[in-house]
């Protein structure tokens, strides 16, 4: 029975772009297999189900072939089957909903309505009604 990395297999079947970036979602413990973390030099064969996680979802994969050679894309289907459950893709359309995934709060340069919700809070409010002709004739 043939056998693979899972990390070479991960790269394999396109689930990540590169096998580093497979090997490190290992480490970090974002792959399990039963339930369990696996790491990058762990040995799969046909019929394992693989647990990916990128949050906020996490991705289910049943091992169809062990390959180690990256193979093109319209092929991967007989190589796994996404066992993904439906409640996971709610979680990411639910995601996909609620705004800003990709850039966390803080970071980088104030989009457009940022900027303006701050001109609007840091502007006092009685600037406009506050009349400064002053009348110093008394």
């Amino acid at each position: 029975m043939a056998e693979a990395r899972i990390d070479k297999w991960m790269w394999a079947v396109r689930i990540f772009k590169t096998r580093t970036i497979a090997a490190e979602a290992c480490k970090k413990g974002r792959v399990s297999m039963n339930g369990s973390q696996i790491k990058p030099s762990r040995m799969i064969k046909p019929g394992d189900i693989i647990q990916v996680r990128k949050p906020p979802v996490t991705y289910s994969f049943k091992v169809l072939q062990a390959i180690e050679k990256r193979v093109g894309a319209k092929l991967v289907p007989e190589m796994m089957e996404n066992v993904t459950t439906p409640d996971q893709y709610e979680l990411l359309e639910m995601s996909k909903i609620s705004g800003f995934v990709d850039r966390a709060r803080g970071t980088g340069r104030p989009t457009k309505k940022d900027r303006r919700s701050l001109d609007e809070f840091t502007t006092p409010e009685f600037m406009d009604e506050f009349d400064f002709d002053f009348d110093f004739d008394e």
